[in-house]
């Protein structure tokens, strides 16, 4: 008995509208395979996965014939249950959550940001590094210098002031003047206005720069010199290490 052609799978032999072919599609994400519907992947007709799938096919297929995206294919699981059955997901939230965005799928974005992990993450902490001048540029400073100084070495240290106040600053830049370094390698943070003190921006640092997928840690730095105030209120070293 033979099957149909409109409940075959749609495959790389399709070159008409997706109107007229099977509503089941076998789908390729980044090596993982999946098999869902056509009413499924169109489900929010706003998103661009519902826009991949509609009309003329816009997607390349691989050798069996299914449509590939080229995206992480671990997390598109999460993705399908929520189109299939509204369920947000529990696990993996910060990267399903960047698909989410890339497939612009809005309601499931919208819940994703009301959870725990990406509300603190969104409103809490990326709004105060927001203020904080200069947060990105510095974290790239830091990681130019430290692979400047790795050369035939385990570790390389990254010399930090972080200010909070302009009080602060003016006292770290007489510091900064006494201090027995290269001024130019060391990497000044702050002042800011928002209520997180200088240990959460030093975690912050940390979580960032380990995010990148460096090994880093970080303590005062204390100068052999004297000062009118104790230098490792503002000054830290950052160590990577690197075997």
């Amino acid at each position: 008995m033979s099957i149909s052609s409109e409940h075959k799978p749609l495959g790389k032999q399709v070159t008409g509208s997706l109107h007229t072919v099977s509503p089941i599609v076998e789908l390729n994400v980044g090596g993982e395979m999946y098999t869902t519907t056509l009413s499924t992947l169109k489900k929010h007709p706003g998103s661009k996965l519902a826009e991949m799938f509609t009309g003329q096919p816009k997607l390349r297929t691989d050798s069996e014939g299914r449509f590939f995206i080229d995206r992480p294919g671990t997390y598109f699981k999460y993705i399908l249950e929520y189109l299939r059955s509204n369920q947000v997901p529990t696990q993996c939230i910060q990267d399903v959550y960047k698909e989410a965005l890339f497939y612009n799928i809005e309601p499931l974005i919208k819940q994703l940001e009301d959870s725990p992990q990406i509300f603190g993450e969104l409103v809490a902490r990326k709004q105060f590094l927001a203020r904080v001048p200069n947060y990105s540029e510095n974290i790239e400073l830091m990681i130019r210098i430290a692979r400047a100084e790795a050369v035939a070495s385990r570790r390389s240290s990254v010399i930090v002031c972080v200010v909070r106040t302009e009080e602060d600053a003016a006292r770290c830049q007489d510091a900064l003047n006494s201090l027995d370094m290269d001024k130019k390698s060391v990497v000044k943070f702050g002042p800011w206005k928002a209520a997180p003190s200088i240990s959460d921006l030093l975690d912050c640092i940390q979580m960032d720069v380990g995010a990148k997928g460096y090994k880093i840690s970080f303590q005062p730095h204390v100068a052999e010199k004297g000062f009118r105030f104790k230098s490792h209120d503002y000054f830290y070293k950052f160590l990577f290490t690197w075997w």
